[in-house]
């Protein structure tokens, strides 16, 4: 790999001229199916709660239905973890490329039938096979970035992958809203049922990865070397990459929590002032429906907007710094800024600040992921590696809704509003990945470890 001058202006020279058209066809296919992934865990995100309302019939009470909706969350974690585990090893053994095709199927496919749930069973059946799918697409592009991006561009290139989140996140709000106003008219009924068929359309993605990509030099070279390849035994007893799995594990259990934990909590935090409010305003039955759905999906928006810059200020912050330094403003700001908008949420004037810096606090945690955590293993075990830290951590992770619905329905059942103090005690876990970063190598400026 060519070394850069200790004399060269980057000011002068951008990262984006040392991609040809091949890595801008390799980055540009990761970013579409990171967003249509995230697309596909905000829809359910959104739409979860309206599910099941529907699902659990009309004698469903508010505890009821939001026990279930975490119970539903963290089920939807659990694939995740377990696709993470089973789509990262894989990837190492059978290709980046052929993988990433299995998990786009995965996701797309298992979000639309969602479409024809009739109860809670064959709904959550639906969310687990697609967290499958969902939790092997991540390390899987990362990887494939990591490994054909020139060295320089590297770190920017993922960072675009991951801001490509956020497009996906504001993209399925945008389908909210739509289906919202479309409902409130009248013309549908169960607006979720469609917010989830939508997220089946980006399927035929998964035919241009099969036929455009092709395998990293890297990969192929270690496969021709016959490397052990997505080796669990090699990577739990190397005390290097044992170390770094489980640094990078707590880095992610820490932001996972927090964001599935907590953050995306913030809609159900809102739902019930907004219905008080527009019931005032003498909306009721579909209308009403319809109109809270619109402003969740604007919530989301303003959330993911703030995400997007989030993003752009982790790369920014390890360019400058480097990479453990941007992790620890980060999760100082993440927990600070989530703690006081659960707090203090209250208004419409609130959401239009508080939900964009808590989306960018937040976020910016998932913009060092994707650049740090391929860093950390060599190429016969980036993507089990890659997908064991973010993924896996989804697995402890999924006691975070769990834990949320029960401190809200019964540790602080006797508050006036119970989500706020359960969502600032949970707050604490951004602490877990500050304590962790110590631990962990710096790897700015450095090449992948072989």
């Amino acid at each position: 790999m060519p070394q850069i001058s200790p004399n060269f202006d980057a000011r002068k020279y951008s990262w984006r001229r040392e991609l040809n058209r091949y890595h801008w066809l390799v980055v540009s296919v990761a970013c579409l199916g990171w967003m249509f992934d995230t697309m596909a865990q905000q829809l359910f995100a959104l739409g979860r709660r309206d599910a099941m309302r529907d699902l659990l019939g009309r004698g469903a009470t508010q505890a009821s239905i939001g026990e279930q909706a975490g119970y539903a969350t963290s089920i939807f974690l659990i694939g995740w973890a377990l696709g993470g585990v089973i789509f990262g090893v894989l990837g190492d053994r059978i290709g980046r490329v052929k993988t990433m095709t299995m998990t786009i199927l995965a996701f797309t496919v298992f979000t639309g039938l969602s479409f024809f749930a009739r109860g809670i069973w064959d709904f959550n059946a639906y969310r687990f096979v697609c967290g499958l799918g969902v939790g092997g697409q991540f390390g899987l592009g990362v990887a494939l970035v990591a490994e054909t991006a020139p060295a320089r561009a590297r770190p920017y290139a993922l960072g675009m992958v991951q801001a490509f989140s956020t497009v996906g996140n504001m993209v399925a709000a945008l389908t909210a809203i739509l289906l919202g106003q479309i409902e409130r008219a009248g013309t549908i009924t169960g607006a979720w049922r469609y917010m989830f068929l939508a997220g089946a359309l980006p399927a035929p993605l998964a035919l241009v990865v099969f036929r455009k990509l092709k395998e990293p030099e890297q990969w192929l070279k270690a496969r021709a070397e016959k490397k052990k390849l997505g080796s669990f035994g090699e990577l739990l007893s190397n005390p290097r990459w044992r170390r770094n799995a489980i640094g990078g594990l707590l880095l992610a259990f820490s932001g996972v929590v927090g964001l599935w934990g907590i953050g995306f909590f913030s809609y159900d935090l809102l739902r019930a002032p907004l219905e008080k409010a527009f019931r005032a305003e003498g909306f009721t039955g579909a209308a009403l429906a319809g109109k809270v759905t619109t402003w969740i999906g604007i919530t989301s928006l303003l959330q993911n907007f703030g995400a997007f810059w989030g993003v752009q200020g982790y790369t920014w912050l390890t360019h400058l710094l480097n990479r453990r330094k941007a992790f620890a403003i980060s999760f100082v700001a993440a927990m600070g800024m989530t703690a006081y908008t659960f707090w203090n949420l209250k208004t419409f004037t609130d959401i239009f600040w508080m939900i964009p810096l808590m989306g960018c606090s937040q976020l910016a945690l998932f913009g060092g992921y994707a650049i740090y955590l391929p860093e950390l293993f060599p190429t016969r075990l980036r993507s089990t590696g890659t997908s064991l830290c973010y993924n896996v951590g989804r697995l402890a992770a999924a006691a975070g809704p769990f834990t949320l619905g029960l401190l809200t329905s019964r540790v602080f059942a006797s508050h006036a509003e119970p989500m706020r103090y359960a969502g600032v005690a949970m707050c604490l876990v951004f602490l877990v990945g500050l304590a962790a970063l110590p631990f962990l190598p710096e790897t700015k400026g450095q090449p992948l470890p072989e």
